[in-house]
């Protein structure tokens, strides 16, 4: 009974497969590829290399539109309060370039990543990135060099 029962829920798959293979696509769309990217951002991280600690530094990111319609920038929020971005909230003509200023400032040693949230048209988000090594600055200056004074 177990085999008979397994033989028709098999031959009722195989049915339905085959069916569906028939079916026609007329007036049916398919969609290839991925959605239209409409912000432009001329560099999606930006790397700061090595960095001393507690000096800040900065980098500009420019944003634009890529459709007809306008950009309205709303919000560029920073992952955390060491990194902080200027910008100023608006509707933007299409295809105006539009900077965002994203500052920096070290309190901890070491390699960092800091994404930087840009909201825009009714709540989309993009987040770009600023990347780098911070570096301890010595406490004390380099010792003097003695034989400087031997040098004839």
């Amino acid at each position: 009974m177990k085999k008979l029962l397994f033989m028709v829920v098999l031959a009722a798959g195989a049915g339905i497969t085959a069916q569906a293979q028939l079916q026609p696509l007329a007036g049916k769309t398919l969609e290839v590829g991925r959605a239209t990217e409409i912000l432009w951002i001329n560099a999606d991280t930006h790397d700061f290399g090595k960095i001393k600690q507690g000096v800040p530094v900065y980098t500009e990111f420019e944003i634009k539109t890529t459709t007809a319609d306008s950009l309205k920038l709303e919000m560029v929020q920073a992952g955390c309060g060491c990194t902080t971005p200027e910008f100023k909230v608006g509707t933007y003509a299409p295809g105006e370039v539009v900077k965002i200023k994203v500052g920096f400032n070290a309190g901890a040693e070491g390699p960092f990543t800091k994404p930087v949230t840009i909201t825009y048209n009714g709540g989309q988000q993009k987040v770009i990135n600023i990347t780098g090594t911070v570096v301890t600055t010595p406490a004390t200056p380099a010792p003097a060099n003695g034989m400087v004074g031997k040098i004839k």
